[in-house]
């Protein structure tokens, strides 16, 4: 298994959720993807999870692994998601770009890491299509991911923060992770 890969798999939960078609949480009937199913081996560096409702989900690795690109297909065909995941050295993911099927980028996602354990604690997802500013005048996210950590470094579900008012965070996002929690590349 390839250490970058596996890397991006374990710490890149709950990415984005959604709700339109063009989410990446939910497949064509509405429903979150399952991704308890088996990976299909197509090559060395792509791999497809198949859907209940006949929608899959398509991941391919660059040969250096610093690119990983997740692609969500209908069962029309056609394209409903795409994200691009890039990687540092050690295969941590440092940034995700998503785009619907029409290649429209929708949000830019970044990632926190602490300090001394070098594990994930926060990702912040930011719309790409208008720019949301704090009382300061920083960029201000449109969701916002904190993780953290037991003595035996095992990593607690994401607490999200959802700054629109008068919504939670699954009802604009969607309750469900968009990653698979097993690596694709795994044999």
């Amino acid at each position: 298994m390839n250490t970058a890969t596996a890397n991006l798999l374990r710490t890149a939960l709950g990415l984005v959720l959604g709700t339109l078609l063009t989410s990446p949480a939910l497949g064509e009937n509405g429903k979150p993807f399952d991704y308890k199913g088996e990976w299909e081996e197509v090559g060395p560096n792509v791999r497809i999870m198949r859907h209940d409702d006949g929608s899959r989900t398509e991941f391919r690795r660059s040969p250096d692994d610093r690119t990983l690109t997740k692609k969500t297909t209908g069962t029309n065909g056609y394209i409903m998601m795409t994200a691009v995941y890039r990687l540092d050295s050690n295969g941590n993911p440092r940034g995700c770009a998503i785009f619907d099927g029409k290649g429209t980028k929708l949000y830019i996602v970044s990632y926190g890491y602490h300090a001394t354990t070098g594990q994930l604690v926060a990702e912040d997802m930011f719309d790409a299509r208008a720019t949301f500013l704090d009382k300061k005048g920083r960029k201000l996210p449109v969701r916002r991911l904190y993780y953290s950590y037991d003595a035996q470094g095992n990593r607690s579900k994401a607490q999200a923060i959802n700054p629109i008012p008068g919504k939670t965070a699954e009802e604009v996002f969607g309750g469900t992770s968009t990653f698979p929690h097993e690596n694709p590349f795994k044999k």
